[in-house]
């Protein structure tokens, strides 16, 4: 490498999630190489999560389409562009910057064959260490500290003050949101849920899973709290870094809380863990995540991502979940 203090641009466009999952590869390029200069490329509404963490210089934002994104970052000559998306709009940035690129495999093919026809040909690897390959050929290594998420100090929440009725208890947080309907526990086994779980729980989500909290907090008043749509996404964090354990479906919000080595119940729908997007923790873990799945139905995966709607009309997936699992887990503090 020619330049003895290298500028290297990292991409990932989206979502929140799927940032946090890149965290490790920001982390293990800092620390063993110092004299990197960390770029870091998403959209806006995602900026915030990267802004605060320290590995990274600059956060820069995608703009309308690759050959504008380009036009304003030409002038930081990048030594090399990480693409951790690996899309057609990655394509056209990394074509217009005219720098040495490294992308990250994202096995779309072995995925398309495990939702088409159920043959699992899935590498048995997480996506982090995937991402982590991208940087291999730089002699980058995995720590095994598994993910980052930085709180800036404005989102730092004092639970005795914000939430009252949980003061200082012990409670779990339980996500009740996620990015597509197939993805979310329904809302008669969170009631359920709810009702079997002794401790108080705090429930997070964005502002279109408001109603659904509001629904389980009206039947639940002294035990249940309702947060979603209320905090923003580094409070969300904060009341998950101090929650006993918590409960997730496949989302966002699942991954910061490994990023804070909290006991998970992790929530599987539609989608696989044997995509890769299961809880990443530390090697030293002490707190292994559990998976509450319906194994064994001939429809699942029937997608990579997910749905609006159940394509079967039945959801089997989330409907035979079993509740006293998930309850007697949390139970267990």
């Amino acid at each position: 490498m020619k330049n003895p203090q290298p500028k290297l641009l990292l991409v990932r466009l989206s979502s929140i999630g799927d940032i946090v999952l890149t965290t490790p590869v920001l982390r293990c390029l800092k620390t063993q190489f110092p004299q990197f200069e960390l770029h870091y490329l998403t959209k806006v509404q995602f900026a915030g999560i990267v802004t605060p963490n320290p590995y990274v210089s600059r956060v820069h934002i995608w703009q309308n389409n690759a050959r504008q994104t380009a036009a304003v970052l030409a002038s930081e000559n990048f030594d090399y562009v990480i693409d951790l998306h690996h899309n057609l709009r990655t394509l056209g940035l990394k074509t217009a910057l005219r720098v040495p690129s490294h992308s990250f495999n994202k096995i779309n093919i072995e995925k398309w064959l495990m939702v088409r026809f159920k043959w699992n040909l899935l590498p048995n690897k997480h996506i982090v260490d995937r991402y982590l390959e991208t940087v291999s050929f730089l002699g980058v290594k995995n720590d095994g500290c598994g993910l980052d998420f930085f709180i800036s100090p404005d989102d730092e929440v004092q639970i005795p003050d914000m939430f009252p009725q949980i003061g200082r208890q012990p409670f779990i947080a339980l996500a009740v949101g996620a990015a597509h309907a197939t993805k979310k526990l329904p809302l008669k086994k969170l009631l359920t849920v709810c009702e079997l779980i002794k401790q108080p729980l705090i429930l997070l989500g964005g502002r279109e899973d408001a109603e659904t909290g509001e629904q389980i907090a009206r039947r639940f008043s002294r035990q249940v709290v309702n947060a979603c749509g209320q905090l923003r996404l580094g409070q969300s964090a904060s009341v998950i870094k101090q929650a006993a354990k918590v409960i997730s479906p496949d989302t966002g919000l699942m991954h910061i809380a490994a990023a804070f080595n909290k006991p998970i119940m992790s929530i599987w729908g539609n989608t696989i863990p044997q995509f890769g997007m299961y809880p990443y923790l530390p090697a030293n873990t002490q707190n292994p995540f559990t998976l509450a799945e319906v194994k064994g139905l001939p429809c699942r995966p029937c997608s990579k991502i997910g749905y609006e709607t159940c394509p079967q009309k039945h959801f089997r997936c989330m409907e035979m979940i079993n509740e006293n699992d998930i309850a007697d887990w949390a139970n267990a503090i």
